[in-house]
């Protein structure tokens, strides 16, 4: 439970009906009798906005600067959440930070299972992260946080929040360059979890792809990298490898994810967690709908549809390579890419030709992307459903367009996990 008067010294004062509550959330929705609301200044308006509304929904207290019932007072809400979020994550002896241009989420799902440790949701902000330090920081299993950028500026705030005893970067890559430019920017801004990390047998690793970019940081996956696994078969049933005499077998994995699951290993290798143990909880892992799930049926599809960056789809695609039967590329639209966006689709779309037996692209760019252009989601859909045979294998993958509304994503090829669940229903 967190007691509102674990704020203090933050807090100027905490009403006397302010209750220990189960969560925090920022979100007023959320509120509850067991989740308490945090009041934070947001881009158009503040949060003191909904104070009513979460008291009216029983929330235990409310961390604001007004003098409401159950208030926990404070000068200023954000900053009292970060303070209280570090003094929490103080307490913990294993937090793992993890960033990348892509495989963030997939590497926190293995090392997360690995350790037997709590971890981020999807939503990884600066307000959710310290809320989840708060609720988690004092536990005596390890910590695990995706954190993800797109300014500069962002990953030294992360840092500053969380403190990472190990710092972690999967990939280096063409995402987010309206805001940051560059991949070399991408790259800089991303080392700063590798910085200031605490004293620990290991404290900062990076994946093959990205060693370029942080020359003599320890490595991890296959082949010459520091920490390596060996023997690795990927077939369309999953991928397996050993590692330090440990065999590792995971349902439905490509080689993005074996790599990923030998940085698992090598952490709790580390914290000399049992190898066997580890490996037995990585079988059973799950990773978050829309990263490379693969659905196998009449015909097999691939959601990798949660987002696309250059570095992601290309992964993509030498997995679906190595599946047996037709293979199909449904790609669409890579947001935030910058000046550089037409020529990086259009190489994505050779890619694609060359992995993949039929190619299909959609949105602004869907002639770059694949012989099968379509302007607009349903035109696709429609070809596609009407094309697609028994023992096809369909890799669906683009950005999100998560502020856009249902019929702009339809029109600028983005938001494709409609095109999964047609296609998962239509089997």
């Amino acid at each position: 439970m967190l007691d509102p008067h674990a704020a203090l010294p933050f807090a100027a004062a905490v009403h006397p009906l302010a209750r220990p509550a189960l969560r925090l959330t920022w979100d007023s929705r959320e509120a509850s009798p067991e989740v308490a609301f945090v009041a934070l200044p947001g881009e158009k308006m503040h949060g003191n906005r909904f104070v009513e509304a979460a008291l009216a929904a029983g929330a235990p207290f409310v961390l604001t600067d007004l003098n409401v019932e159950r208030a926990v007072r404070v000068p200023d809400a954000q900053q009292a959440l970060f303070e209280w979020a570090r003094r929490e994550r103080a307490k913990n002896g294993l937090v793992v930070g993890i960033t990348g241009s892509a495989g963030k989420t997939t590497a926190k799902s293995y090392v997360a299972a690995a350790l037997d440790a709590h971890f981020m949701p999807v939503f990884n902000t600066l307000p959710a992260i310290a809320c989840f330090l708060i609720e988690f920081g004092g536990s005596t299993k390890p910590l695990v946080v995706e954190m993800g950028i797109d300014r500069v500026g962002e990953m030294a705030e992360l840092v500053d929040l969380v403190r990472p005893d190990v710092g972690v970067i999967t990939t280096i890559g063409a995402t987010h360059l309206e805001a940051l430019g560059t991949v070399d920017t991408v790259a800089f801004e991303k080392g700063h979890i590798l910085r200031d990390v605490a004293a620990r047998p290991i404290r900062s690793v990076v994946g093959a792809q990205a060693a370029a970019y942080f020359p003599g940081t320890d490595t991890y996956g296959f082949g010459g990298a520091t920490f390596a696994g060996q023997d690795l078969e990927v077939t369309p049933e999953g991928a397996s490898f050993i590692y330090a005499g440990q065999p590792v077998s995971l349902p439905h994995a490509a080689t993005v994810q074996a790599e990923a699951a030998v940085l698992a290993l090598a952490l709790a290798q580390s914290a000399r967690m049992s190898l066997s143990e580890a490996a037995r909880r990585m079988a059973a892992a799950e990773v978050p709908g829309g990263r490379y799930r693969v659905h196998p049926g009449r015909y097999t599809v691939i959601d990798d549809a949660y987002n696309a960056s250059p570095i992601a789809v290309t992964a993509a695609l030498e997995a679906l390579n190595g599946f047996p039967g037709r293979r199909v590329s449904v790609l669409g639209r890579m947001l935030e890419l910058g000046d550089t966006e037409r020529a990086l689709h259009a190489e994505v779309g050779d890619y694609a030709r060359a992995k993949a037996d039929v190619t299909y692209g959609v949105g602004a760019f869907a002639a770059e992307l694949g012989e099968r252009a379509y302007r607009t989601v349903p035109e696709l859909l429609a070809a596609l459903l009407a094309d697609t045979s028994d023992g096809d294998v369909i890799l669906v993958k683009a950005s999100r367009g998560i502020s856009w509304t249902p019929q702009q994503r339809a029109e600028e090829g983005v938001g494709l996990d409609t095109v999964v669940g047609a296609l998962l229903a239509g089997r």
